[in-house]
């Protein structure tokens, strides 16, 4: 099974060769749901703080000034701790 990447702070030319900041925005409060990505998801957070536990999986931290990938077929739990603001692109 993939893994969730993280990539802590990544430098300007990496979201910008990757066109991050044309990406849509999603935001949420804090919260604690279930997930299932059908496709690849790749985000970049400007605001928050999110554990994301993957079925069968270890917790993963994540939050601002991190660029994550999300694999597609991944059933997680999403706790958000701090209202989120990220961009966002499905593969």
């Amino acid at each position: 099974m993939e893994q969730i990447k993280v990539t802590h702070n990544p430098s300007d030319d990496v979201l910008e060769e990757q066109g991050v900041f044309d990406w849509s925005i999603w935001t949420h409060e804090a919260a604690d749901f279930p997930w299932m990505y059908a496709e690849q998801e790749t985000c970049y957070f400007l605001d928050g703080r999110v554990t994301v536990i993957p079925e069968g999986g270890e917790a993963v931290e994540m939050g601002k000034g991190d660029l994550v990938t999300f694999p597609r077929g991944m059933e997680c739990r999403w706790i958000i701790h701090e209202p989120v603001r990220k961009h966002y692109r499905f593969a």
